[in-house]
């Protein structure tokens, strides 16, 4: 018989989380590990923070890698997202200062393990919070970036860049990274035959 995980409270997440060497994510009482990521991952996420961190030099901006996490409104959920970005005061849950309530750009790097979870169930939760005005998921797997930008109707529209000479428009925050850019260290790999090339 499978044993049931045991309900954490978030306080208890917090505890355990804090002083574990490997990141977890927490979803409803329950923590979930976090995977390793892959090279490709690593360098794109670099690229992108760098690129932040350079225009947010003399702006009252912040960008925040993987090892922070975000709380979403209801508290029964602490995601690790690769980047968020912050303009203003940043907001924290506590004095720890390692968990943020108020990203206005967040970043997903795509695997195939990942893609399905962060384009669906992960967006609707970061939709929850109200200062994100920009989602973005990058593919690691082929020049693919996919913007979702909160409207002041609250709709969100969508915008896909597939070619490498394109530039990622980040409004959030006001800027513009190529995304030459942000792939400029990946290694893509080899494309499987379409089924004409396969004829």
């Amino acid at each position: 018989m499978a044993l049931q995980p045991r309900y954490l409270t978030p306080d208890e997440y917090l505890l355990i989380e804090r002083r574990a060497e490997t990141k977890s994510e927490y979803i409803d009482g329950v923590m979930y590990a976090m995977a390793g990521t892959s090279e490709n991952h690593e360098m794109i996420v670099a690229a992108i923070v760098a690129a932040l961190f350079d225009h947010f030099v003399d702006k009252p901006c912040r960008v925040y890698p993987g090892n922070t996490k975000v709380r979403i409104p209801d508290r029964r959920k602490y995601l690790y997202p690769d980047i968020a970005a912050i303009c203003g005061k940043t907001e924290f849950a506590d004095d720890q200062r390692d968990v943020v309530l108020n990203p206005h750009l967040v970043v997903e790097v795509l695997s195939n393990s990942t893609a399905s979870h962060d384009r669906t169930r992960k967006f609707l939760w970061y939709q929850q919070i109200e200062s994100l005005e920009e989602y973005v998921l990058v593919s690691q797997d082929e020049p693919l970036v996919e913007t979702y930008h909160r409207q002041s109707d609250g709709t969100w529209t969508y915008t896909k860049l597939d070619r490498l000479d394109a530039v990622m428009t980040l409004r959030s925050v006001n800027c513009a990274i190529p995304l030459k850019t942000v792939y400029s260290k990946v290694e893509f790999p080899p494309r499987a035959p379409d089924d004409e090339d396969a004829l």
